[in-house]
């Protein structure tokens, strides 16, 4: 086993059972701290410890407590004064209770630490606390006293381990007063059924796979600094906008997430609107339907305005311009006007179209 060093020895008081335990951190802190320097020469900037009233440096056997009042006044206390308070023993994590653990608020739940049993004789009551708590289902709620203070825990199983977190008193944690929005909010269906469609989107993470990107980033320009190297560029911030529709932004959400998880857009796609006609090209669809059982002549000119007489006096062209695809167009008529409608085509372009007159042959 990984030697482990603990901030605290004592035991567990468990009725008139006591079980022998070390207080072990549960967890780390990663992140990084700066000091305060000179600028001018990287100096450390330090602070002293001086009276206000002397104005000059005092040494630590010098410094007592007091409690500041209210119109600024100082109480002292000494540690004769903190003797006589009933404080649970030193050394004893008391147990006073045990709870289904909904009972207690997440909000009071403060520090964690591992509670590891002091030795070997300690293994058997430290065992049979941990299988009475699992096969309850409860927790245990404890007083202990620690760096001066009288504080309450609660006692769980992790694996094969009890955990206790330091909780806080009920009247230290705030009421939620005031926090909710006042205004009369109404929430559509269609809005709850895409917010669960999101909910279902992201689905669930794995926490292993989660990092601290910040800490991974300011490491690079620590290590580029110390390097005398330029420290690396800041990748460009992500492309939004202030979103005034909650639907959108929803829709959107639900879009994104889908993109980048890998999985195919289905409801969240974004579709073109319907309905809405691609310009009229030679050879269009609509004119086979119209000349099909008809004689062909053209019902829109793909010519200007200012031209009609040059239509009138070629309608062979005129015609075969919207019937180059026609069905029931002549295959040798169909060549000839292809090649007489590309070159129209390319050197006009289709400016605005007027029917033209129906003449007979």
């Amino acid at each position: 086993m990984r030697h482990v060093r603990s901030i605290w020895n004592g035991a567990i008081s468990f009725g008139l059972v006591t079980i022998p335990v070390k207080l072990v951190n549960a967890t780390e802190n990663h992140a990084i701290s700066f000091r305060q320097i000179h600028t001018e020469d990287s100096g450390r900037i330090r602070y002293r410890k001086v009276c206000e009233l002397e104005d000059r440096e005092v040494s630590q056997a010098e410094i007592g407590k007091a409690y500041e009042d209210a119109d600024g006044s100082m109480i002292p206390i000494t540690d004769e004064d903190l003797s006589h308070l009933p404080i649970p023993a030193a050394r004893t994590i008391e147990i006073v209770a045990f709870v289904p653990v909904d009972r207690i608020d997440p909000l009071q739940m403060g520090a964690a630490y591992y509670l590891a049993a002091g030795g070997t004789p300690a293994a058997k009551p430290y065992t049979l606390l941990r299988e009475a708590l699992k096969r309850g289902n409860k927790v245990a709620v404890a007083k202990y006293a620690l760096r001066g203070r009288e504080r309450l825990g609660m006692l769980r199983v992790v694996g094969d381990a009890i955990v206790m977190h330091g909780l806080l008193w009920p009247d230290e944690v705030r009421a939620p007063e005031g926090i909710a929005p006042d205004a009369d909010v109404t929430i559509r269906d269609k809005e709850l059924d895409l917010a669960d469609a999101l909910m279902d989107t992201l689905g669930e993470v794995d926490l292993k796979d989660l990092h601290d990107e910040y800490r991974e980033a300011l490491e690079e320009v620590i290590a580029a600094k110390a390097a005398g190297e330029a420290p690396p560029e800041a990748p460009a911030p992500a492309a939004g906008g202030k979103v005034l529709d909650l639907m959108a932004a929803l829709e959107n959400s639900v879009r994104a997430a889908r993109e980048s998880r890998g999985a195919a857009t289905g409801e969240a796609e974004v579709r073109p609107l319907r309905g809405r006609a691609a310009p009229k090209e030679t050879g269009g669809k609509k004119t086979t339907k119209a000349t099909a059982g008809k004689p062909a002549t053209a019902r829109k000119s793909t010519s200007g305005a200012g031209e009609g007489a040059k239509k009138t006096a070629a309608p062979a062209k005129s015609t075969a311009r919207k019937t180059t695809t026609a069905r029931s167009t002549p295959k040798d008529t169909a060549k000839d006007t292809a090649t007489s409608t590309a070159k129209d085509t390319a050197k006009k372009p289709a400016p605005k179209k007027t029917p033209s007159r129906k003449r007979s042959a």
